[in-house]
């Protein structure tokens, strides 16, 4: 049975373009057959309100392999609003609601967390792995998240899906420093 995907995006309030997330999104569906939900923000109440919907009243949940965030920040701290939360904080809005579940980050958060940290998130979540960007690049991480989804797909062991990642795009993933933390 084919996962979907459940996107949630940081916008400001006065946000008047056309994020690049959503016809990359149309094009995983397209090009791979994998489906999305995408969803917006604009505060922590909104992602708040986001993740309690996801949580709780979402019947689909459990069919969501992936949770792609498309947040900035640095270090290990989340910008929401221009106020920086740590993944500690973050990890808290999903305490025990994870299990088995892949949190992907855009390279708009370049994630280089330290062993205790990402040790900490993936126990208080039960995620199954947390991924994404160390280096901020000039272009969106979208190709190869779309990639990486894809293979996500494919196999449910992230070793042998990051070993297959690297073996496709060294270079991408290599320039951009994809990171895996499981």
């Amino acid at each position: 049975m084919a996962h979907q995907i459940y996107v949630l995006e940081y916008c400001t309030e006065n946000h008047t373009r056309k994020s690049p997330i959503v016809p990359a999104l149309e094009q995983l569906a397209l090009q791979y057959g994998i489906t999305s939900v995408y969803t917006t923000f604009d505060s922590l109440e909104g992602f708040e309100a986001n993740i309690s919907t996801l949580l709780y009243e979402d019947r689909h949940f459990k069919d969501y392999a992936l949770i792609y965030l498309v947040i900035g920040g640095r270090g290990n701290e989340l910008n929401i609003d221009n106020y920086y939360y740590s993944f500690e904080e973050i990890a808290e809005f999903f305490e025990g609601k994870l299990k088995g579940k892949i949190i992907h980050f855009a390279n708009t958060f370049q994630l280089e967390l330290e062993e205790e940290t990402f040790q900490y998130f993936l126990d208080v979540t039960g995620a199954k792995a947390i991924t994404g960007y160390a280096q901020r690049a000039p272009i969106l991480s979208v190709p190869l998240d779309n990639l990486y989804f894809s293979l996500c797909e494919e196999e449910d062991d992230i070793v042998e899906v990051t070993e297959m990642l690297f073996e496709k795009q060294l270079a991408l993933c290599q320039s951009m420093g994809f990171q895996v933390y499981y």
